[in-house]
């Protein structure tokens, strides 16, 4: 029996070395630490989302608000907008609340309350002229609306959204 020990420390030394022949070298004091590098998260979409969207070959459109993220708005708005017409839908304008008053989230994405778009009443026209804006109030929003669609007296507010 006391001549079986020295054979099984030399059977457990040899597996040993063994095992640490087939392992990968570990990292030295000089070598270089190598960090996996992560993207930034996105910035957190503060507020209460809302947009609208047009299809100005049919003279539809689809609303939506109260999201809690932006794409969420964009994909309902759009989709209620197809509802209305087979195709043509786009997005026309996106806007955002405060949900607190110490939302912002550094983003640059302004915190308009109102969105409107506005559509000529032009029907000699082949080519539907609209606009949409979002401002602090509605009013703002639909002065900017008329604006951007080009003419005050062809130009009427079709819809008004407020968060």
């Amino acid at each position: 029996m006391l001549s079986g020990r020295p054979v099984i420390r030399n059977s457990v030394f040899a597996a040993l070395v063994a095992i640490c022949a087939i392992l990968p070298p570990t990292a030295h004091a000089a070598d270089p630490i190598v960090q996996e590098q992560y993207p930034e998260p996105p910035v957190t979409q503060h507020g209460i989302w809302g947009a609208i969207a047009f299809s100005p070959i049919h003279n539809k459109y689809g609303f939506f608000w109260g999201a809690d993220k932006r794409e969420e708005a964009e994909n309902i708005a759009v989709k209620y907008c197809q509802n209305q017409a087979d195709s043509g839908c786009r997005l026309a304008i996106t806007f955002r609340n405060h949900r607190h008053w110490t939302d912002d989230d550094q983003s640059g994405f302004p915190y308009e309350h109102c969105a409107a778009l506005s559509v000529a009443e032009d029907r000699d026209r082949k080519v539907t002229r609209w606009g949409a804006a979002s401002a602090p109030t509605r009013k703002d929003a639909e002065d900017a609306a008329i604006k951007s669609c080009g003419d005050s007296n062809q130009c009427k507010i079709h819809e008004w959204v407020c968060t």
